[in-house]
């Protein structure tokens, strides 16, 4: 099978758009003093700008090639899948899924595995290409004729899945393209806002 990522890793930046690091700050609710896991950051094209305003930010992805370029920036990287991440429990206190759920394997795995590593004060963005919207439709197509595995998911399907993990996910934007969801670990504390 084609690994597409490692191929595409040094034009990846000139190809994607970069996503709205403003945006991404505020549903974060970044601070200081936070650890972010940026989750199949690939590149670390968007944890790079958040460098600075949080103390450690670790890229973990499935592609060397990928991150290498996020190494180039600094980034500390982890390679991985999303569905086996070597991390503790509660590590991060932020975690960042920018455009890659509908790439992940195992999607109910792998979001198990983000909520394990989720500090229970923690807050996971999911920034992904919302599949209801006609562009989306032929991204899809087209990843699925260069067999790329794709798997894209309705925002409502993916909080679906969420909410049956154990996350309180909850639809924060959407655009033309996009929608973006933020999840909070279900516990106690947090059970009511569910």
């Amino acid at each position: 099978m084609i690994d597409h990522f490692d191929l595409l890793a040094p034009i990846y930046e000139r190809l994607i758009p970069p996503s709205d690091a403003e945006q991404l700050r505020t549903m974060l609710e970044l601070s200081p003093e936070h650890t972010l896991l940026d989750a199949a950051g690939g590149t670390g094209r968007v944890s790079g700008t958040l460098a600075g305003a949080v103390a450690r930010i670790v890229v973990c992805d499935a592609s060397p090639c990928m991150l290498r370029q996020a190494r180039r920036k600094g980034l500390e990287t982890v390679q991985t899948e999303l569905e086996r991440l070597p991390f503790a429990d509660a590590t991060f206190d932020r975690i960042l899924l920018v455009d890659a759920f509908h790439h992940v394997k195992d999607q109910r795995v792998a979001l198990r595995e983000l909520l394990r590593v989720l500090k229970p004060s923690g807050r996971l963005v999911i920034e992904e290409p919302d599949v209801r919207r006609l562009p989306v439709k032929g991204v899809a197509l087209l990843e699925k004729l260069c067999l790329m595995r794709s798997h894209f998911k309705s925002p409502n399907a993916m909080m679906t899945m969420i909410s049956e993990l154990g996350g309180c996910p909850t639809l924060v934007h959407e655009d033309h393209f996009r929608a973006w969801i933020v999840v909070h670990r279900r516990d106690r504390a947090i059970e009511s806002a569910c």
